[in-house]
């Protein structure tokens, strides 16, 4: 999105993994590695919580961030022990050390009360083999006999593989809550779409706050449908939602999960508006005639993506026509073999 250079980058370039840097007093900004296409890196912020730190995210599971995270304790704590673990949202990246730290410390985790539902229910729904539901929502989409066995082969298992066991109990927080962390008082903002429950954290006292994956400065973040879901309409929830970030302080640093911090909040919020705005036009006028689904990748994403890549932008693709749908711009039936097809209706939300 072009807007991004209207953003302002107190920070010219990013840490190294592992390395800590103070972007306000003591508010400490920690990187870790990732693995994942299209992202290299998470970041997680240390806060002075008196006698203690809280931490706010923690990293996928891997022996690399583990190993990271051990260097941590012992440089960088100045021999205070971690008391409270808050996580943004459920995702591995953000909730997949949780378990491992909460245990370590002898500390609680704190998050919203759907994301730690979403997180303990993924992690315990493992099975030996794809469930024929799932298969039959990627079917009903438009996905080949052999995309679906390989998706078959690949088991059932992701989310437990990529996470320490999630903490059996949690100290839930909601919206509009003030945490007291250290000498400062942060407010809970949840956002939806990208997650069920999404946790921000603002402080006004500091001119902060940790949008965590809801508000990110160089990239969309990913909202997508799934077979658990196949009606849902979350790209609707992530637009509504935008508006609770309206009217914080014009010079707010926002500390994102991913890229540098950066200042220009209702600039972004604009951007991204702007750019599903445009999204769900582009895949009105592609629906013209009636699509499947998998038809709208090259127009959604105009180039050639790997599998993995399909896998998520088809996901998206979904979050899309379901807002459409949801809007009365889109209908869906399904043709002969039993596959949805999307088609405009006359309802274009520019027509007037």
């Amino acid at each position: 999105m072009a807007d991004e250079d209207e953003l302002d980058y107190p920070v010219a370039e990013a840490i190294a993994p592992g390395a800590v840097h103070e972007v306000a007093p003591g508010v400490f900004w920690l990187r870790m590695p990732l693995d994942l296409t299209g992202l290299d890196h998470i970041n997680l912020w240390l806060l002075r919580d008196g006698d203690g730190w809280t931490v706010v995210d923690t990293g996928m599971k891997s022996d690399r961030i583990h190993e990271i995270w051990e260097g941590v304790f012992a440089e960088q704590l100045d021999g205070r022990p971690i008391t409270r673990v808050i996580c943004t949202h459920f995702h591995p990246d953000h909730m997949g050390q949780a378990g491992w730290l909460t245990r370590h410390w002898n500390c609680a985790l704190w998050t919203t009360r759907q994301e730690w539902l979403f997180g303990r229910m993924i992690s315990l729904d493992r099975q030996d083999e794809v469930p024929t539901w799932f298969l039959d929502h990627y079917r009903r989409i438009g996905l080949s006999d052999r995309a679906l066995t390989a998706m078959s082969e690949r088991g059932y298992n992701h989310y437990n593989s990529v996470v320490t066991p999630i903490p059996d109990q949690v100290r839930r927080v909601s919206s509009g809550e003030v945490l007291r962390i250290g000498a400062h008082d942060w407010q809970v903002i949840t956002g939806q779409g990208h997650s069920p429950e999404h946790v921000c954290l603002f402080c006004e006292e500091l001119g902060l706050m940790i949008s965590g994956d809801q508000v990110l400065p160089r990239i969309t973040p990913h909202i997508g449908i799934y077979p658990s879901e196949p009606d849902a309409n979350p790209l609707q929830d992530y637009i509504d939602s935008l508006d609770k970030f309206a009217g914080l302080p014009s010079d707010l640093l926002v500390l994102p999960a991913h890229g540098l911090p950066f200042r220009g909040l209702e600039k972004r919020l604009d951007a991204l508006r702007r750019h599903h705005a445009d999204r769900l036009n582009l895949l009105e006028d592609f629906c013209v005639e009636p699509t499947r689904a998998l038809s709208t990748l090259e127009a959604m994403f105009g180039r050639r993506l790997s599998p993995f890549e399909a896998f998520l932008g088809l996901a998206e693709s979904m979050a899309h026509l379901n807002c459409l749908m949801g809007q009365g711009r889109v209908a869906r039936d399904a043709d002969d073999q039993g596959v949805w097809r999307y088609q405009a209706t006359s309802h274009r939300a520019d027509a007037a």
